[in-house]
């Protein structure tokens, strides 16, 4: 019998999929982070369908959505909101910004100051915002989907190694295939567009597949895996800066939403293979050498993986 979660998760995919034609792959990752009540990041050149991707997601999950187009003119209150005083009441008030629903689109972040940019280290981290001494409790679940150009391209400002670390997954969109951009073509014109899709998911049952997650076993051999594969990024030959803690847990997190989403109450080693790049290849900072010689954070990840074998068994 086909869990709530597993039903939901395929039901979301196959209506993104109605307009974000060939990339299933990129679309579970996406749904995976979503379920784990992670942020991600969707990186890539300018026309490859990243945003599209976001408002897809968006228009599937009937939640308060706010966007967020981010410019170098941007403020931090513009994102977390302000404290105004209302001369008919003599009191402050607080104005909650657009950060405050339970997704949050954030367009071309890195186009964004770096003051700007840090206003969501706080909210992404600790689900709450904190203005003039207040703090304020963001709904839940809670979601910052962001989505930038790559940072060798003018007007943009690269995100800091912290707030990187907040985004529990960093994926690419990639050009279509040829059958799929033929496909994108023929429907240009028609209700294929993010606008057509009607919700399918409702936050709270959201709220209930993040809790449906956290029950998939894990073994304590599969704990050992993936603590040392995160472990092993920390010494591995060319990386000044391996991935945190931080990253183990976000691992952990989308290991068991993926489990669940294959229909399976417990995780094998090969989930941590699948999610490991896209979870741990951004949390990693390389030496100039490293990067001199084109070596990336997923390079260095996929070597990890060949590298670290299993020890004790899982239960199939």
């Amino acid at each position: 019998m086909t869990s709530p979660l597993a039903h939901r998760f395929h039901a979301l995919a196959d209506n993104v999929e109605r307009v974000v034609k060939g990339k299933r792959d990129t679309v579970e990752l996406a749904l995976t982070c979503l379920f784990a009540e992670g942020h991600l990041l969707i990186e890539d050149v300018p026309g490859t369908g990243k945003t599209t991707l976001a408002r897809c997601l968006t228009a599937s999950v009937e939640a308060d959505f706010a966007r967020v187009q981010f410019t170098p003119d941007l403020l931090p209150s513009d994102i977390t909101g302000v404290t105004v005083y209302r001369q008919g009441t003599g009191a402050f008030e607080f104005l909650p910004g657009p950060v405050f629903a339970n997704i949050v689109l954030g367009d071309e972040i890195n186009r964004a100051s770096p003051k700007t940019q840090s206003a969501l280290l706080e909210v992404m981290e600790e689900r709450r915002v904190t203005v003039d001494g207040v703090t304020h409790p963001v709904p839940r679940p809670f979601m910052v989907l962001a989505t930038q150009n790559p940072v060798d391209l003018g007007g943009t400002y690269p995100l800091p190694e912290a707030q990187l670390d907040r985004f529990l997954m960093r994926i690419t969109v990639g050009y279509p295939d040829l059958a799929s951009e033929v496909a994108v073509l023929t429907g240009v014109g028609s209700d294929a567009a993010p606008e057509s899709l009607s919700p399918v998911v409702s936050a709270r049952e959201i709220a209930q597949c993040v809790e449906e997650a956290a029950e998939v076993q894990v073994a304590d051999a599969l704990y050992d895996y993936l603590v040392r594969v995160v472990a092993a990024t920390r010494t591995f030959p060319g990386v000044r800066l391996g991935a945190s803690p931080r990253g183990s847990v976000a691992l952990l997190r989308a290991v068991r939403v993926w489990a669940a989403s294959q229909g399976r109450p417990y995780a094998f080693p090969e989930d941590v293979k699948a999610l490991a790049v896209p979870v741990l290849a951004h949390r990693l900072v390389l030496t100039p050498e490293a990067e001199l010689s084109g070596r990336t954070g997923a390079d260095v990840v996929e070597e990890v993986l060949a590298g670290v074998e299993l020890r004790g068994g899982v239960r199939r």
